[in-house]
């Protein structure tokens, strides 16, 4: 994608099993995707499919087994974490994380909470860290008589805008929002999730949007990537994978989507993580529609319409125009 804003190559991370000698557990298991600039992706896929592994390596939290994550043209798998923090390229990606209680220190005040990133992360000092903080408090709708609170002293929906707010405190490029509303209550979700729609469009941000709620994703972002064991198995336009899903997993979780008709349930195992085969569909112990070619053959990506593909056999290739 040539205005990728962020460009992720074959992205590989593995990690050793606990009393078995040699054996390795494929959390991302060669990942290939993009976002531009201003783009919002949502990556959808039940627990343990790799998306927690894939936020932490895109942040800089972890350093990948193999691959590039190339960000504004500078491939950062080649910083090392440990040294990542101390690096400009720390303010242009920022994250949302999960729980805003478990992710605020509770002996910082909101306003040390947000100011916090700004004298680390940027050369701005006193009034401008003071104007910074009364602009980005504003945008997120924090009243300034709240700003002397500790955590234990604000509301849910208060904790979730103090957390939005220290991470567009730097105004970083690329938002990382990891189910940023699963921790609230359901009368406070949509309120957050609006703010963070609004405040993406304003702003003009790159978002990676990370989330269990199907609903959610298909309303907020303009792109889907469906993960499974720690590979994708289809990527495109929201609408059009929510409108005619290629892969059977994805056609899965769609239909628990409700009014998307019957609801197709699941049998079988989950595959071990741990040294999967390599010529083989990692979903094939679950699939309804599986064959035999599904257990010694890994399917390719298959383009299915314009930037639509799918990793499965059965996917329905694109025609060619006339």
């Amino acid at each position: 994608m040539a205005d990728a804003l962020l460009q992720v190559e074959r992205l590989v991370k593995t990690f050793p099993v606990a009393g078995r000698r040699g054996a390795r557990l494929h959390a991302v298991d060669d990942l290939s995707f993009s976002i531009a600039s201003g783009e919002s992706l949502g990556l959808v896929g039940e627990s343990g499919c790799g998306k927690s592994t894939l936020v932490r390596l895109l942040a800089r939290l972890l350093d990948p087994s193999s691959g590039r994550i190339v960000f504004a043209g500078q491939d950062l798998a080649e910083i090392p974490a440990a040294r990542f923090a101390g690096r400009p390229e720390r303010a242009q990606i920022q994250m949302v994380f999960q729980d805003p209680t478990d992710s605020l220190n509770p002996r910082f005040t909101a306003r040390h909470t947000i100011t916090e990133p700004l004298r680390l992360l940027t050369a701005l000092k006193g009034p401008a860290v003071a104007a910074r903080l009364e602009e980005v408090a504003h945008q997120v709708g924090l009243p300034s008589e709240l700003l002397s609170r500790f955590p234990h002293q604000l509301s849910g929906g208060q904790k979730a805008r103090v957390g939005i707010a220290r991470a567009l405190a730097v105004q970083p490029r690329l938002l990382i929002l990891d189910e940023p509303t699963a921790a609230l209550d359901v009368s406070v979700q949509a309120v957050v999730l609006q703010l963070l729609d609004r405040l993406r469009r304003d702003l003009g941000l790159s978002v990676l949007f990370v989330s269990h709620d199907l609903n959610v994703v298909r309303l907020l972002t303009d792109r889907v990537a469906v993960m499974y064991l720690g590979k994708l198995v289809e990527e495109g336009p929201s609408e059009a994978v929510f409108r005619a899903p290629q892969h059977p997993y994805t056609q899965a979780l769609v239909s628990c989507i409700p009014g998307q008709g019957p609801r197709i349930r699941l049998h079988g195992e989950v595959a071990s993580p741990i040294d999967p085969p390599a010529q083989a569909c990692r979903f094939e112990g679950r699939c309804p529609r599986r064959e035999d070619r599904c257990g010694r053959e890994a399917p390719a990506a298959t383009t299915v319409g314009t930037a639509h593909r799918a990793a499965c056999h059965f996917a329905q290739p694109a025609r060619a125009p006339g």
